[in-house]
């Protein structure tokens, strides 16, 4: 008796994945490896992705959605800028521990993917783009931006130790330094 297809859970599947990589970096990450980890066939991981860049790239898109959601809870209704910078701060700031784990998983998926690294060079890129650097607020916008990057990065890494409380300052900081606070410098704000 042939039953229907089971359907696959892409969650399921990326979750496994993403322990995969969390636990023996981007080079033990193989269909058999994850249709292992995820109780279903290696043909069933091919079904779903195709190709092993294409479940990096449904990984790394999975993750990037996700912290955009943050980004625009804490942006509220200003598009502008400066405003998604300082949600992007705010998003960043209220990472937890998990989050760093999570990140620097991706992070190493990203590495071992060239094309993906071209398309996060590309959302940077956009991310930066509706600042005008020769307006001396949305620089120290910029440099705020740049700031949380690297120490969200440092940290997700292993390569720094803060404690709860100075992370919160710093990003207060980089914060303020991004208009918080300021009326948002924004004309739709």
């Amino acid at each position: 008796m042939a039953g229907r297809p089971r359907s696959i859970d892409r969650d399921r599947v990326l979750d496994a994945a993403e322990s995969i990589v969390a636990e023996s970096g981007a080079a033990g990450l193989s269909f058999e490896a994850v249709a292992r980890a995820a109780g279903i066939t290696k043909g069933g991981v091919q079904y779903c992705f195709g190709t092993k860049e294409n479940l990096i790239r449904a990984m790394i898109e999975r993750w990037g959605n996700a912290f955009e959601t943050e980004v625009f809870a804490h942006s509220g209704s200003d598009r502008s800028p400066r405003s998604i910078i300082r949600g992007h701060l705010s998003a960043t700031r209220d990472s937890d521990e998990a989050e760093y784990s999570r990140s620097a998983v991706m992070m190493t998926a990203l590495l071992q993917s060239p094309d993906q690294v071209a398309a996060t060079r590309t959302w940077y890129t956009h991310r930066l783009a509706g600042l005008d650097m020769d307006d001396e607020d949305d620089r120290k916008a910029a440099l705020a931006f740049l700031a949380g990057e690297g120490a969200f990065l440092l940290k997700a890494f292993g390569l720094i130790d803060l404690t709860e409380a100075q992370w919160t300052i710093l990003f207060a900081d980089m914060l303020a330094l991004a208009g918080e606070g300021k009326g948002g410098g924004s004309a739709g704000g």
